[in-house]
């Protein structure tokens, strides 16, 4: 009887190895709303890099209604925004070589996707982040927390 449970035991451990395990990806969706599909992005520090999908669920294209993902500490978001509206379209509303910007993805219009990945060496477990759409006039409705978890 033992022998059962033991291998019960194990095989049920086995089976919660992956819901234990830390997730280390997210897709995010946005849309001709000016919408993202979540306001919260949690990354946890288990992992040592995390994926980030976004989809653009709309039809507009990306010069009218571009979306992307800018991810940086709250305090700084003003500043990146301001010289990401000054680079362009051309350079995904993103300061080429910010080092404000934590992570960031591509512009991309109605219909499509794009993955980034976040290096969660520069997330601290108490830091203030955030993560918008750096098209411009977008950030205002676009944005939400990343919540740095263990």
């Amino acid at each position: 009887m033992s022998i059962k449970k033991f291998a019960l035991a194990a095989l049920l451990s086995i089976a919660a190895a992956p819901v234990m395990a830390a997730e280390c990806s997210v897709v995010v969706e946005s849309n001709d709303a000016m919408q993202f599909n979540t306001k919260e992005i949690a990354i946890s520090k288990a992992c040592s890099s995390f994926e980030i999908e976004l989809k653009h669920t709309g039809s507009m294209p990306k010069a009218a209604m571009g979306h992307n993902i800018v991810i940086g500490k709250t305090a700084d978001m003003q500043g990146i925004l301001t010289d990401g509206m000054a680079a362009g379209a051309a350079k995904d509303y993103v300061k080429e070589g910010d080092e404000r910007v934590i992570a960031h993805s591509a512009l991309i219009g109605g219909g499509e996707s794009t993955k980034f990945t976040v290096d969660t060496a520069k997330l601290e477990k108490d830091g203030d982040y955030e993560f918008v759409c750096s098209f411009p006039g977008h950030s205002s409705i676009m944005k939400g927390v990343v919540k740095v978890t263990d």
